[in-house]
Order: structure tokens, then C-alpha cells, then sequence
């Protein structure tokens, strides 16, 4: 069965597994270069500092995905505006995992007092895409050929959950 339970620092290495997978195989991550483990303990660590919440799913035992928010914007007036990230190990996805790391991430930041999240999402990712709708959250932008990865432009989409 599994679970959603917030992170400690024993998922480090799990969480850096999955997001390296992203960025190396997929499209959900616009980077180039895998995380170190310092880089993914420092992640861990700000989203602690900033009082964000980080979510794992385990599934006997094992780390099968995890979610976070955190700040959308560096300036003072986005301070109510929060950026959220689901990541699902690749054998995990399709199992409803995803669902259940996102109402956590929406309880949460609705505690922290936030007033909306917005997601920025790869716009060929139709399963997170579908991921949102589900929870409400609406398309407010499409962003065409920002990204570039896999030798071809990617066009980004952002949605948001007015809360």
C-alpha cells in the first residue's frame, strides 16, 4: 500500500534518484546536468529553512515519488504565490501516485496561509497536465519554445490553483 508522509533526510538519495532521472530521460526537468547529493541535501535543506513542506510516497518501503512547493518568485509581493513539483519514479507512474503527493501539497500550502500555486509544466507532459486539471488548476499560460533539450525547442505551460 502506499503512502504519503513528509521527508526526512534518510530520502535524500531516493528523491535525487528520481529527479536525476528527469533530468537525464524526460522533459519535466529543463536541465542538462544530474544533482549531487550536496546540491539535492541543500535543496532539502532551504525548503526546511522556508518552512515548505517536502512529501514522499513510499510503496513497501521504497521511495516511489515526492512533491514540494516553494517559492515562485524571489520578489517580496509574490510572497502569497507558491511554485509547486511532483516527480514519480519512471516503474511507479500511472498508479495514482502523483494524486496522491498533490493534496498534500494544496493542504499545505493552504496552512502556510499561500493564496495560489502555480505549476510550470513541460506543455507535451499530458499526464501532468491531466494531473492538475484534476485538482483545479487552469492553464493560464503557454510559453512557445523557451526550452531547449533532446535537440528541439519545448513550449512550457503554466497552470494555477487559486486557492
Amino acid at each position: 500500500m502506499i503512502q504519503v508522509r513528509l521527508a526526512t533526510g534518510k530520502d535524500i538519495q531516493a528523491m535525487l534518484d528520481i529527479y536525476n532521472d528527469a533530468i537525464l530521460h524526460t522533459t519535466a526537468v529543463y536541465d542538462y546536468v544530474p544533482h549531487s547529493f550536496e546540491m539535492r541535501m541543500q535543496w532539502f535543506e532551504a525548503k526546511k529553512r522556508q518552512n515548505f513542506p517536502v512529501f514522499v510516497a513510499e510503496d513497501n518501503n521504497e521511495v516511489a515519488g515526492f512533491s514540494s512547493i516553494g517559492p515562485f518568485r524571489a520578489w517580496a509581493a509574490y510572497k502569497f504565490t507558491v511554485e509547486n513539483a511532483i516527480y514519480v519514479k519512471e516503474d511507479q507512474q500511472g498508479k495514482g501516485i502523483g494524486k496522491l503527493l498533490m493534496q498534500p501539497l494544496i493542504d499545505a500550502s493552504k496552512e502556510l496561509g499561500m493564496h495560489t500555486i502555480v505549476a510550470g509544466i513541460d506543455a507535451d507532459n499530458e499526464a501532468s497536465i491531466k494531473l492538475h486539471r484534476h485538482f483545479g488548476f487552469e492553464e493560464v499560460a503557454h510559453f512557445k519554445q523557451v526550452g531547449w533539450k533532446f535537440d528541439k525547442w519545448l513550449d512550457l505551460k503554466f497552470m494555477q490553483l487559486i486557492l
